[in-house]
């Protein structure tokens, strides 16, 4: 996601209207958490003051300051968590599922849909409703489901135990402490783990990904406000907050709070908070907060305070 990531951390990309860390935690909020722990990073101010003015549940915030892995942020998060049942979220993926349902179970759970190329992923090999092994990004596949960032335990000190020993042990898979070989230590150990088939999952990390999940989330979306003088093509999401003049808009655009667009076409693309387009015909573009387009005709992955033309 460079150039954007540069300047604004991942979570916060906006999407289908709202940033992703938005499409993220809005369903959880239904499960009226006890606390909800944010493990950041790089830029991770920007994280904790979005959480904190948008949301009004308890939060924590645990800073990561070596970028060892999934398993390995997990880790560190763990070292704040209460006993009791956990769930485990990714901040860049969005998952569409009943997260009601999905917590019910007295077993641990992973979220699981199938893919294509399941050599990308973590995959779950099921057996009579259960997972009997789990691979980490494997060459030969044994299965298409593969594992998409959902994880519940019902008990947070065994997967505290299990990532532990990872830790200890300095064992590495691709260069990562892996979410996925404590699970496997979990299972060796005799844990049961359920299997659970996700309705709809949206991937936003990377510019291909980001800009497909917009055209699937805007598709659920049928509102738009009236622009005269200028053509709207839904589905789109344009912020109250935004210009448009004279342009034609949509298919399947987000535009962010402030952006202005004068005299020119966009489709398929995202055009970030307080950015102005001008003159331009742009197509399967991420553009950045704050950045200005003059003049362009292509496809554009530009991020925040660029000015093209």
């Amino acid at each position: 996601m460079r150039p954007h990531t540069y300047t604004v951390p991942k979570p916060l990309l906006p999407v289908a209207g709202k940033p992703v860390l938005s499409h993220v935690i809005d369903p959880l909020t239904f499960l009226e958490p006890e606390e909800m722990i944010f493990v950041i990073g790089h830029l991770g101010d920007q994280i904790e003051e979005f959480v904190k003015k948008q949301y009004k549940f308890p939060v924590s915030f645990v800073r990561q300051q070596e970028l060892l892995g999934l398993g390995f942020a997990i880790y560190l998060a763990l070292k704040v968590v209460k006993p009791g049942p956990l769930l485990v979220v990714l901040g860049d993926t969005i998952a569409k599922t009943d997260y009601k349902e999905f917590v019910k179970s007295d077993r641990n759970v992973i979220g699981l849909k199938a893919v294509k190329d399941p050599r990308r992923f973590g995959v779950a090999v099921i057996d009579n409703g259960r997972i009997i092994a789990l691979e980490e990004k494997p060459q030969n596949p044994k299965s298409d489901l593969a594992l998409i960032g959902l994880y519940y335990f019902p008990d947070s000190e065994v997967l505290k135990l299990h990532l532990g020993k990872l830790v200890e042990m300095g064992k590495k898979t691709s260069g990562e402490i892996q979410l996925t070989d404590a699970l496997e230590f979990m299972l060796g150990a005799g844990e049961l783990f359920k299997p659970f088939i996700i309705d709809g999952w949206y991937d936003c990390g990377k510019r291909e990904t980001i800009l497909e999940t917009n055209r699937l989330l805007l598709e659920e979306m049928n509102a738009f406000n009236d622009y005269p003088g200028s053509i709207i093509v839904p589905p789109v999401h344009i912020s109250p907050s935004a210009r448009i003049e004279q342009s034609i808009i949509g298919p399947y655009v987000t535009v962010a709070d402030g952006a202005q667009v004068h005299k020119s076409i966009i489709r398929d693309s995202i055009i970030g908070r307080k950015s102005v387009i001008e003159h331009s015909l742009l197509e399967q573009s991420l553009v950045g907060e704050k950045a200005v387009v003059r003049g362009s005709f292509d496809r554009l992955n530009i991020g925040s305070s660029t000015e093209i033309g």
